[in-house]
């Protein structure tokens, strides 16, 4: 995970794609500015993005990397956004660096980069200094439409992902309650669906409460739903929680913060490079980001993010 690469002299300036509003609110109040600053001892020009809404920041990250020659894209950014500037960077020779300023950061904990945004910044402008690069895998979703995603963390496309749909459509409560109350709401209605997973073309029925997909462990700030996942082997870890009563749900739902859930009889692991998920009714989640209904196949994509670190 420490492999080091060059890159050619491109501009002298950083794009920042920058989310404020991040964690709550957790760069206000100076926050942002010492980001920046701490940033500019790369000795480069830093350019903060227009990124009014979420089309506007997507639209900025492909002209600061195709058109405008940044020497990077730095996310200051939740796990959200940073699934945005991802869309950016892959085919490009265009590095990311990531100042984590969410409330989860899971992609960030999982490449190693420091929790507190102003140390971010600090390894990203002593990485840009020493032109210094880590080659890291994503995951690229496709769909028969057309639709194309890449994602650094997780995809769900179970429980948790019929859970994140729900809990986007309430209008109340606002805040983590609202999930809470998603949560208690398909508990109480809770089935398994019959899926047909392709993993690198051998094809596994299955009637199952969870399917995920990781290219790095964790998701939902600290869950280590797919817990041997790493993102240099070229590899898709997929994790399967098969038919279970909601009581066995619940018992093995604390385990996924330590990853042990996956010894439990119920869940099996696999490992693959290419994998097909078909079921009905049921629309995936990428990074905690709502992503496309099913069928997608999702692909590993070796080297695909030059991350500053």
């Amino acid at each position: 995970m420490t492999a080091t690469t060059k890159r050619p002299e491109v501009s002298e300036h950083l794009a920042v794609l920058l989310n404020p509003s991040a964690g709550r609110g957790r760069l206000r109040g100076g926050g942002v500015d010492d980001v920046l600053a701490a940033l500019a001892t790369a000795g480069r020009e830093v350019r903060v993005l227009d990124a009014a809404d979420e089309a506007a920041a997507l639209a900025a990250a492909h002209r600061a990397v195709r058109d405008d020659g940044a020497y990077a894209l730095v996310a200051v950014v939740g796990d959200g956004t940073l699934n945005l500037a991802l869309q950016a960077v892959p085919g490009t020779d265009v590095p990311l660096g990531l100042v984590p300023a969410g409330t989860g950061n899971d992609f960030a904990a999982q490449v190693g980069l420091p929790a507190d945004p102003v140390a971010a910044a600090r390894v990203i402008a002593t990485a840009v200094s020493g032109d210094r690069v880590r080659d890291l895998d994503l995951a690229r979703v496709d769909a028969a439409d057309g639709y194309r995603r890449w994602f650094g963390a997780v995809l769900a496309a179970g429980f948790d992902a019929v859970v994140n749909e729900k809990a986007n459509r309430m209008r109340w409560p606002k805040g983590p309650r609202r999930y809470d109350l998603a949560i208690v709401a398909e508990l109480l209605r809770m089935r398994p669906r019959r899926y047909t997973l392709v993993l690198d073309g051998e094809p596994i029925e299955v009637d199952a409460m969870l399917v995920a997909v990781g290219n790095t462990a964790s998701y939902g700030g600290g869950l280590r739903i797919c817990p041997a996942a790493d993102p240099t082997d070229g590899l898709l870890d997929v994790v399967v929680g098969a038919r279970m009563t909601r009581l066995t749900m619940m018992r093995i739902k604390p385990r996924l913060y330590q990853g042990t859930h996956v010894d439990h009889p119920l869940v099996t692991s696999y490992r693959a490079a290419t994998v097909e998920i078909h079921a009905e009714g049921i629309t995936s989640y990428v990074d905690g980001e709502r992503a496309c209904p099913l069928p997608l196949t999702v692909t590993s994509v070796p080297a695909a993010l030059r991350l500053l670190a």
